[in-house]
């Protein structure tokens, strides 16, 4: 007997990584719901007002691979309303004694700041700079045989390195200070290998598309991604915190873009006892650098 099914796809969470599911498969011809606890979209990429008037962002602010990455490029956001600002500096590493190392879309302008540490950093950077637009693909996607073959293997030499073991090629604090606070998004231990692979894609991001911040906060990114998604035909449902994986309505397939002890609160009796196991463990790990 065939299944009656709602909807082909429903996606439970409206983070970045929800949005651009929900869109792709709207894109595809399905039909998709998406479900959002909160009675605001967009997850970590929220802004609120905290203060009369005054407006902040309450998990995200700046979005290094926003204008980077390869599916965000190819959708229509600023018909949507989303405007990006670029500023002249993307990041900075203050020290105790008032200087600082500084990130700038300029390759070169960065690497002049770091004074005997310029070669090194052109050593590193350019090439994988110079790369992006064929590496960008095969990294950021799902793991498969690169197209790219020589050049991913050129990245992979750095990337699979620790981020501590990496900045110490470099010789002045600024350099090593610079890319530690890179590959710190990480959020994991810099002695940790693949690490470095963070910095890299973060840094090279800014040197070919900046670190842009969207005009109205980061709510402007998730109300832009909405408003296309709803445009395809998608539907959305806010402020239904799902509790249960039997509230779900009938779909050919759920996906959830929730944190693993949400995922196992809602689904464990759908989920391999080893697969719940391991994401328990995940979601109990302290966080730290």
């Amino acid at each position: 007997m065939q299944k009656n099914y709602e909807y082909d796809a429903v996606v439970v969470g409206s983070g970045p990584n929800g949005l651009a599911c929900a869109i792709q498969l709207q894109r595809s011809g399905l039909s998709v719901l998406l479900i959002e606890g909160s009675e605001q979209i967009g997850g970590g990429m929220r802004s609120k007002e905290f203060f009369p008037g005054y407006l902040s962002d309450v998990c995200s602010a700046i979005h290094p691979m926003a204008a980077g990455s390869p599916f965000f490029s190819q959708l229509p956001l600023t018909d949507y309303g989303l405007e990006y600002i670029n500023p002249p500096v993307l990041a900075a590493h203050p020290f105790d004694n008032g200087t600082s190392a500084s990130l700038k879309s300029s390759l070169y302008e960065t690497a002049n700041g770091l004074g005997i540490d310029k070669g090194d950093y052109l050593d590193l950077m350019q090439p994988i700079v110079e790369n992006w637009p064929k590496l960008a693909e095969d990294i950021l996607g799902p793991f498969k045989i690169p197209k790219e073959l020589i050049a991913s293997l050129q990245f992979g030499l750095s990337a699979m390195k620790s981020a501590k073991w990496l900045s110490n090629r470099f010789k002045t604090e600024e350099a090593k200070a610079l890319f530690a606070g890179m590959a710190a998004h990480s959020f994991l231990p810099l002695d940790q290998l693949s690490t470095a692979a963070v910095g890299l894609v973060l840094m090279a991001n800014g040197h070919l598309k900046g670190w842009p911040l969207p005009k109205g906060g980061s709510q402007a990114i998730a109300n832009a991604l909405l408003s296309y998604f709803e445009s395809l035909g998608g539907k959305v449902q806010m402020g239904w915190m799902v509790r249960s994986y039997g509230e779900i309505p009938p779909a050919k397939a759920v996906i959830f873009d929730t944190g693993p002890k949400q995922l196992i609160e809602i689904a464990g009796d759908h989920l391999p006892s080893i697969y719940k196991k391991k994401a328990s463990e995940v979601s109990l790990r302290p966080r730290r650098i």
